[in-house]
């Protein structure tokens, strides 16, 4: 951690520079230590609780709290054996559903935020506002349609019909149109509506597609509710990004694709890197729309580890074994992507 100081320049303005830990007086070392000292145990603490937990056996996590081992308790390995010995396919199916299904909405969601917040930084939107009405009717007229019976393709396209036809008629009418940032702020606000308003559409929806207990559907579902945060924070690392390199290479007849390609996205590395993670752990650790999507075929691990509450109550001890299992892959991605997530994290902190 450091300060900021300020030293005169030889034209008499005062330039702020950084203060390193070594600057500090002696009683702000020692807060500072202290500080990071509690938050090292806030952080480590449980990860050693659930670590020890999971090496008890019920009697000793009933009977505790055991510490130390070898010392208040003598480890075992059961839970272990249960996890990956007598429970050890369910335990690897959850365990790769969750891999396939986090991984799978993570890429797509950096991909297709990465291609939309570029657009939103760099080119100028109008729609009309009787547009987005219009589409939005044509929606729900497909919806009523399909609660009257009507199969879905055919509700869909009656809805895009009554779509263009009121952009063509009524729609043009009127010439208030939305911003960037109005658009911005419609994407990050489908964030505030609470999940469990939409669990019971998204049900129905993949009920009509055949796709209930899928990963395809937990990866369209978890795209769809991340795609917003996505943008939010790609489209101030894009912006941070000199308009000039663009215009350079369009001098030299690059074409808009290749500039992103070859330019935009390498210098965007720690930005995407940063969400992708961010947007991993999301999914990662999703449980509500999991419960209502999967059962038993696409069992995430999040699924598996609520399951051991059982009638007799909560199995602690094979919990923490499932915890492990589930979390020592995110850490590892973690640790080896520490640099650009360094990088990442300083996402629309520069300002031109």
């Amino acid at each position: 951690m450091t300060a900021s100081a300020t030293r005169p320049t030889s034209t008499g303005r005062r330039v702020e520079r950084q203060r390193g830990v070594a600057e500090l007086s002696r009683r702000s070392k020692i807060g500072l230590y202290a500080l990071l000292v509690f938050w090292t145990l806030v952080v480590v603490l449980p990860l050693y609780w659930i670590m020890t937990t999971s090496l008890k056996s019920p009697i000793q996590v009933n009977d505790g709290p055991y510490y130390i081992p070898f010392v208040d308790f003598k480890p075992n390995l059961d839970a272990w054996h249960w996890a990956l010995g007598t429970e050890g396919g369910q335990t690897r199916r959850a365990f790769v559903n969750t891999v396939v299904v986090g991984l799978g909405a993570a890429v797509l969601t950096v991909g297709v935020g990465a291609l939309a917040s570029y657009g939103l930084s760099r080119l100028k939107y109008r729609p009309r506002l009787a547009s987005v009405v219009a589409f939005i009717v044509g929606g729900a007229a497909a919806i009523v349609f399909i609660a009257f019976g009507l199969p879905w393709q055919l509700a869909g396209v009656l809805g895009m019909g009554i779509f263009a036809m009121s952009v063509a008629t009524w729609a043009r009418r009127f010439e208030f149109r939305l911003s960037n940032d109005d658009i911005s702020f419609w994407l990050i606000s489908q964030r505030i509506l609470p999940p469990i308003a939409i669990v019971l559409p998204l049900y129905v929806f993949f009920q009509q597609l055949s796709l209930l207990d899928t990963q395809i559907a937990l990866i369209i579902a978890y795209v769809g509710a991340n795609v917003p945060i996505a943008i939010w924070l790609l489209r101030d690392f894009f912006a941070t990004i000199p308009l000039d390199l663009e215009e350079s290479a369009a001098m030299e007849g690059a074409t808009r694709l290749q500039t992103l390609r070859k330019i935009i996205i390498p210098l965007a590395v720690p930005g995407l890197v940063a969400t992708f993670l961010f947007i991993l752990v999301f999914t990662w650790n999703e449980y509500l729309i999991a419960t209502v999507l999967a059962s038993a075929h696409a069992q995430t691990m999040p699924l598996m580890i609520v399951a051991q509450n059982a009638t007799r109550g909560p199995q602690w001890w094979n919990m923490s074994v499932l915890i492990l299992i589930m979390s020592t892959p995110v850490v590892v991605i973690a640790f080896f992507l520490e640099r650009y997530i360094e990088r990442g994290m300083l996402i629309g902190a520069i300002k031109h």
